[in-house]
């Protein structure tokens, strides 16, 4: 019998990195590697190796133009230009050698991740590398060369005729994706973030909804800063539901950034890591219920390499490989005293946050309501056409 989920994961996928200092580190990767190893839940078998996209896969979404400069960057030749035409060079996305192949590892690791469901007969695959959902066409952004999510979606659509769900779950608005597909009405788009009120890529407000073809087919949630985890799962339980249920996908794609947690230095979201273990848990359930199973989940952000971003991405692959049971255990020893040698920051040895990790929200009934309003109104297509619906019906 096929088991149930592939792990993606090459070393060559920790070449993506900037400079030392810069927040967008992948020893993540390794540090949430270790600990799935350290628990027992994670074996050889079950990790196939990433590959790197091609020329021709990443012009699926990517200009050739753009490609030419990021190659070109890689080698060191980084003209003065670059910065405004194609975001190469900026304080967020400078060039570092061999950008070009690192950031086409993290795009293959997603590719490889959509053949391991598709044709390997894998229902679930992870690829953490993946998730740099601020990629555009001709421009790199927030951290983000090539666009993997985008890439792996057109990659579905054509090689597997595959009508798409992505729900982006990151603190920042999944922009680049969102973009990607605006014209399309077989690639839904669903983004539950900060609002862009304060937030980079102040993007995702709730009526960018789709154009053309595609109009009805975007959807945005965009939170209060300080919302917590609550009004946070009330908000991704509902939209979620309600958008697979209207769209009827093939595949679900999810893009598990893990910066919407108290603790991240860069976003203003109050979750705990309580939502960590929940995000996946409803990708699972609905996956099942209306794509066979069909469920390629990648990583994205998180600034807090040490306390949250291993345990909120090792709880995706926990879910996906049904070993939930290990919730209930602390965090291994000898995993925490590999790695608390290498951080000031004390490492938790639970899955759960203590509940007074941070001071009462002053504003938070005035948070909730606006979030549920936010989400209401974000939803008004989806309910007016169930109330179309119900009326024809009526008349019939």
């Amino acid at each position: 019998m096929m088991p149930e989920a592939a792990y993606i994961y090459s070393p060559e996928q920790l070449n993506y990195k900037f400079s030392e200092d810069h927040p967008f580190n992948q020893r993540r990767l390794s540090l949430t590697l270790d600990l799935l190893k350290e628990l027992g839940a994670l074996e050889q078998h079950q990790i196939f190796p990433a590959r790197m996209a091609t020329d021709q896969e990443l012009l699926l979404i990517h200009e050739e133009e753009y490609i030419k400069a990021v190659k070109s960057a890689s080698t060191g030749l980084v003209q003065s230009s670059y910065s405004s035409t194609f975001g190469i060079g900026t304080e967020d996305t400078p060039a570092f050698p061999n950008m070009h192949e690192a950031a086409a590892w993290l795009v293959g690791g997603t590719l490889a991740a959509v053949d391991m469901v598709f044709e390997q007969g894998y229902k679930h695959a992870l690829n953490l590398g993946g998730g740099l959902h601020h990629g555009f066409r001709g421009k790199a952004s927030g951290f983000c060369v090539y666009n993997d999510s985008s890439i792996a979606i057109e990659y579905m659509r054509r090689k597997y005729q595959a009508r798409v769900l992505y729900v982006d779950t990151d603190a920042h608005h999944g922009d680049g994706v969102q973009w990607a597909f605006y014209n399309d009405p077989d690639v839904c788009t669903l983004s539950i973030h900060e609002s862009g009120r304060f937030l980079f890529p102040g993007t995702g407000n709730v009526n960018e909804r789709g154009h053309g073809e595609g109009n009805g087919y975007t959807f945005n949630i965009p939170l209060e800063a300080f919302t917590e985890d609550d009004s946070f799962l009330e908000s991704y339980r509902k939209a979620f539901t309600e958008v697979v249920e209207y769209f009827k996908p093939d595949v679900i794609i999810t893009q598990n950034g893990a910066d919407a947690h108290y603790y991240d230095p860069l976003t203003h979201l109050c979750g705990t890591s309580k939502i960590f273990l929940e995000i996946p848990k409803l990708a699972h359930e609905l996956a099942h219920k209306y794509c066979e199973g069909r469920w390629i989940a990648v990583g994205g952000g998180g600034y807090d390499i040490w306390r949250v971003v291993p345990r909120a991405w090792s709880a995706i692959w926990l879910e996906m490989s049904g070993q939930t049971d290990l919730f209930k255990q602390s965090l291994p020893d000898t995993w925490l005293k590999r790695w608390q040698k290498e951080t000031d920051a004390v490492l938790p040895d639970s899955w759960y946050d203590k509940p007074d990790m941070y001071p009462p929200i002053p504003r938070k009934n005035e948070i909730n309501l606006k979030n549920e309003r936010t989400l209401n109104k974000a939803l008004e297509p989806i309910f007016k056409k169930k109330t179309d619906n119900e009326k024809q019906n009526v008349l019939l």
